[in-house]
C-alpha cells in the first residue's frame, strides 16, 4: 500500500475563548502580509498598542456569539468530511494562520504519521496576498525553519470552480425559499473588504469576487443583486461600497426583503455570526428592511466538500 497524501486545509482561525482574543489579534496585527505598520522592527510594538485598544470591543462582540469562534470546529468538520470523500490514501489536517492548530503543529502531526506528500489547500476561494498569500508564506517559513522536506503542492484559489458556484447557488435557493415571494427579494453579496492599495498593486481578489458573483447570477437568473464589502479597519481607502453604505441605499430605495450572501467566507465565524447577524441585522431593521436574512456559510455542505475533493484530485492528476 502506498503512503497516504496529506491535505492541509489553510484557514484564518479564531479565538477559542475570550482570553484568546487578545493574543489572536496580536498575531493578526503583527502580520505584514495584511498590514504594514511602520518599519518591520516596530510593528510588534505598534501591534500591541492597537490590540490593547481594540481587544475590549472585540471581546464584547464574541460575548454575543457564545464567547468564542466556531471556526476550528467547522474547519475540522470540513477536514473529516473531505477525508471521507477522498477515501483511502488521504489524510486531512488543519492549519490556522493566527491561532491553533498552528502551521507548525499541523506539519508536526503530518510528519508524526510518516507522510511526506502534502497538498496545501487554501480555504479562501478568492486569492489575495493578505489571506492565501499570508498562509502560504507562513507555511514556507515554518518549513524553512524546521528543515523538514515535504513533497509540497498548493491549491490557492477556486473562485470559479463549477462545484463551488453550485454550492453557493444551492444555499441561495434555500434562502430564497424562505421568503413568501422571491421576486421581491434583493440579494446582497457581502465580501470581506481589502485596502484599495492592494488592488492597485495587482492583487486579483476583486476580479475574483466579481467573477464569482457573475457566475452565480448567470445560474440564478433575473434577481436584483448588489455587491458590497465588510470588515473594514483603519483609515486607509477600502473597497467600496461598504456593506453599511449599501444597506442605507437599499433602505432608502424601499427594499423590504433582503437575503445576504457571505462571500469569501466558507465557514461561519464572527464576520457572519456577529457582523451580519447582529450588527447589520439591527441596522437593516432601523432602515426599514423588514425581512433581513442570511444564507449559512458553506461549512461542510456536501456540494462544497465535493468541490474540495475535486480540487485535490485534479491537483494529484496534474502531478502525475
Amino acid at each position: 500500500m502506498s503512503a497516504p497524501t496529506a491535505v492541509l486545509l489553510l484557514q484564518m482561525g479564531g479565538p477559542d475563548s475570550l482570553d484568546a482574543v487578545q493574543p489572536f489579534l496580536l498575531n493578526l496585527f503583527s502580520d505584514r502580509d495584511i498590514i504594514k505598520i511602520g518599519p518591520s522592527f516596530l510593528q510588534p510594538l505598534i501591534a500591541r498598542f492597537i490590540v490593547k485598544r481594540r481587544a475590549p470591543k472585540v471581546v464584547a462582540c464574541y460575548e454575543q456569539i457564545g464567547g468564542r469562534s466556531p471556526i476550528r470546529e467547522l474547519t475540522e468538520a470540513q477536514a473529516r468530511a473531505l477525508e471521507k470523500q477522498l477515501g483511502e490514501g488521504y489524510r486531512c489536517f488543519v492549519a490556522m494562520r493566527y491561532w491553533r492548530p498552528s502551521t507548525l503543529e499541523a506539519l508536526a502531526a503530518i510528519r508524526k504519521e510518516g507522510i511526506s506528500r502534502v497538498i496545501a489547500l487554501s480555504l479562501y476561494p478568492h486569492f489575495s496576498r493578505a489571506t492565501t498569500g499570508s498562509s502560504l508564506n507562513e507555511l514556507q517559513r515554518v518549513l524553512g525553519e524546521a528543515g523538514v522536506q515535504f513533497q509540497l503542492t498548493t491549491i490557492d484559489r477556486f473562485y470559479n470552480h463549477p462545484l463551488y458556484i453550485e454550492a453557493l447557488c444551492e444555499k441561495i435557493e434555500e434562502g430564497l425559499a424562505r421568503f413568501p415571494d422571491r421576486d421581491g427579494v434583493h440579494l446582497l453579496f457581502s465580501a470581506h473588504s481589502l485596502p484599495q492599495s492592494f488592488i492597485d498593486a495587482g492583487d486579483p481578489y476583486l476580479s475574483h469576487i466579481i467573477e464569482t458573483v457573475s457566475l452565480v447570477m448567470a445560474r440564478l437568473g433575473d434577481i436584483d443583486y448588489h455587491l458590497a464589502f465588510q470588515s473594514r479597519a483603519g483609515p486607509v481607502k477600502w473597497l467600496e461600497p461598504s456593506t453599511e453604505e449599501m444597506l442605507k441605499r437599499l433602505g432608502e430605495a424601499g427594499c423590504e426583503n433582503l437575503l445576504v450572501v457571505p462571500l469569501s467566507f466558507v465557514s461561519d465565524h464572527i464576520e457572519t455570526l456577529y457582523e451580519i447577524d447582529v450588527q447589520y441585522a439591527e441596522e437593516a431593521k432601523e432602515l426599514g428592511i423588514a425581512n433581513f436574512q442570511r444564507i449559512p456559510s458553506l461549512n461542510d455542505s456536501p456540494r462544497f466538500i465535493e468541490c474540495l475533493a475535486d480540487l485535490v484530485l485534479e491537483n494529484v492528476k496534474g502531478e502525475r
